[in-house]
Formats: C-alpha cells, structure tokens, sequence
C-alpha cells in the first residue's frame, strides 16, 4: 500500500503553491495604494507585473530541470524561502527602481513551485491517483487568488499596503522551512539525482508537445476571460461593475470544487484523460461562445457556473498527463517547460483582445477571440495518443 506520508507531502506542496499563487495575487488589491507610496503613474503600473512574469516564465523550466537534478524538497523549500523574503522587502522598498529588481526575483524564485510539486505528487502517489493529487494542487492558484482578493483590501485600508506583504512574505518564509524540515524527494528522486537529466528527450514527445499546445489554448480563453470579462460586461453591454464582479466570483468559485473532482472522477473511471480534456476545452469554448452573445445580467449569472467548469476542469488533467507523458525521471523538467509555454498563453491574449474589441466595437467578437484558443486546444488533441504508460515507467514510492 502506499505510504500515508504521501498526504503530508501534497499539502506542503498545495500550502506553498497557494501561498506564492497569493503572492502574486497581492499586487492587484495593492497596486493603487503602492502607486501613491511610491509616486507611480497608475500607467505604469503594470510593468511591476511585466517584470514579475519575466522571472516566473524563465524559473519555470529552469526549476523543472532542478528539481529532476538536485531533488524537490531542495528546490522547493529554498524557493519558497527566498520568495517570502522578497516579499517582505518589498513591503519595506521606498524605491521604484529596487521595487521592480524585486519583483523580477520574486518571480524568478516562485515560478518553480508548479514543477517542483509536480514532481513530488508524480514520486509519492500511484499514476491512478494522479488525477486526484493534481486536481487538490492545482486548486491553490484559485484560491490564492480568492484569499489576496478577500484579505489585502482591509489590510491596506486599515494598515497600509506593506503589511500585506510583510504578512505573506513571513507565511511564505515559514512554509518553505517547513518543506526543508518534513518534505522527503523519495527513493526515485534519491536514486536519480547524482547525474544531470537531459532533456533532449523531451523535445522529441510530439504528444507532450501537443499537451503544450492544447494548454496554451487553455489558459488563453481562461486568462483572457479573467483579465477582459469585467471591462467587456461594462463597456460593452452596460453591466453595473459590482454586478460584474459577481459573475467573476461565481465563475471563479466553481474551480476549488471542479479541479479535484474532475481529478477524482478520471481516475476512478480509468479510461485515460485525452477525451476528458477534448470535452471540457470544447465545453469552454462552446460557453465563451454563448457568453459573448448575452446581454442581461441574469444570463451572465447562469452561464458563469458552467463556464467556470471549462475554463478551470482542464488544468489538473493535464497536469497528471505530464509524468504518464514523460516518466518520473523527467518529470519536474517536463512540467517546468510545459508550463512556461502554457502561461505564454495568459500573457499574450490581453494584449490581443483588447484591440479585437476596440477596433470591431462588438462585445461578441472579443468573445470568439477567447473562444479559439479553447477549440483550437480541443482540436490539436484529437492527433494526440490515448495517455498511456512513458518509455520509462512511473514509480512510486510505497511504505
């Protein structure tokens, strides 16, 4: 039988890849107040952002690899480490220059938990409960977002906004001492980490080249709906914005009951996780579809559910097809790389939306702009191979 130890690795993973998910969230509900401290123009805003994610594309593969090479438990817990404390200096910068040196390192040493973890759920659980263990991590991304948006607003009206960080920063920090103290690589990740992984291997997959893609048209209808929806609902159809944003908390809500459900239920049937995916990306685009053809708040409120459940079911089943892809030895490089290329997706459809919309002036062109990348996801899968065992066979660690 598997060894229960397993549970206590995924809930350090899980609690250190919300933590850095709220991290990263913290900049929304903070940037007004941090632009009046340190006198940016709210135009500028975003390039704190900009260098953000410049750090956390690069870590991602750069982590992966390192997790394959030095262990997870390393890896993870020094990132984790390192990110809170550039958290709380952030919260102690009075310089914009430092500021955005800051967030570029606070990326670069975040954007290493996706992989890092991934390779501890791929080590400690059997390939039939990946989906399962992927669908309760990938929650924290939701969720980090949900607790920046429910805490940081109060805690910059009543304490400033550097508390916010200070508070986060030191619950990172904490996290990542825990992981360094209690967290184990395995025997896999013992057995394997005296050579360097070679990657090579990777770029050959032509099936996780596909995942690649199928997840970059993921988050591009997933993202561009986060980043557009509300502006699209007010400026379009003449939504109020607190009624706007009840729609995005609906849609957003459904992720932490959807991703390990759907986890759950894929492992239980055991038929494989292509045709899954294929369903909800075409199910997303379908919705994103019918969304921008809407124009009253009632309808809104009834299609967020169900478009909540596309844009947000799909990333833990492809996140459990990596290692059944790749094989345990590679799967901390695998997942790095391919979420790099997957979070290229969320930063490039904002910058494509927004000029679909103001040129056409039509609410539903900006909408099936959303809705390719999805249908596109869904269509490059259907070339893929049923998921099925890696050249190298999955291990696990067993009591």
């Amino acid at each position: 039988m598997p060894s229960r130890y397993r549970w206590v690795v995924l809930l350090l993973c899980w609690a250190v890849f919300t933590m850095t998910s709220v991290d990263r969230s913290t900049w929304g509900p903070a940037s007004s107040a941090v632009s009046d401290s340190l006198g940016v123009p709210l135009a500028a805003l975003g390039i704190f952002a900009t260098c953000y994610y410049i750090g956390y594309v690069i870590s991602n593969t750069a982590g992966g690899f390192l997790s394959d090479w030095l262990g997870s438990r390393a890896i993870l817990g020094i990132s984790s480490f390192v990110a809170g404390a550039l958290m709380v200096g952030f919260g102690s910068t009075t310089s914009i220059a430092w500021g955005l040196v800051l967030q570029a390192l606070l990326g670069l040493f975040a954007g290493v938990d996706f992989s890092a973890g991934l390779k501890l759920i791929t080590t400690w659980f059997r390939p039939e409960e990946h989906g399962l263990a992927s669908g309760i991590f990938m929650t924290a991304t939701s969720l980090g977002t949900v607790v920046a948006n429910a805490v940081v607003p109060t805690l910059v009206k009543n304490s400033g906004w550097p508390v916010s960080y200070h508070l986060f920063g030191g619950v990172t920090v904490v996290l990542g001492l825990l992981c360094l103290v209690f967290i184990r690589n395995g025997n896999v990740a013992t057995s394997t980490r005296r050579g360097l992984p070679d990657p090579r291997p990777l770029f050959r997959n032509r099936d996780l080249l596909l995942l690649g893609l199928a997840g970059f048209g993921g988050l591009w209808g997933t993202y561009g709906f986060v980043t557009w929806s509300n502006t699209l609902m007010i400026r379009g159809e003449h939504i109020d914005p607190v009624r706007a944003g009840v729609v995005l908390v609906i849609f957003s809500g459904t992720a932490v009951v959807i991703k390990p459900l759907i986890g759950w239920l894929t492992d239980k049937v055991g038929l494989g996780r292509r045709i899954p995916i294929i369903a909800v990306l075409i199910l997303f685009g379908g919705a994103l579809l019918v969304f921008g053809s809407l124009s009253s708040y009632g309808a809104f409120l009834v299609v967020a559910p169900i478009l909540g459940i596309g844009a947000y079911a799909y990333s833990p089943l492809t996140a459990a097809m990596i290692p059944a892809l790749t094989g345990v030895r590679l799967a901390g490089s695998a997942a790095g790389a391919v979420n790099a290329f997957w979070q290229l997706g969320s930063v490039i459809v904002p910058a494509v939306v927004g000029p679909v919309f103001h040129a056409t002036g039509s609410f539903y062109s900006a909408f099936l702009t959303l809705a390719a990348g999805p249908l596109v996801g869904a269509a490059v899968l259907l070339f893929m191979r049923d998921d099925r065992p890696a050249r190298v066979a999955p291990q696990t660690v067993t009591a």
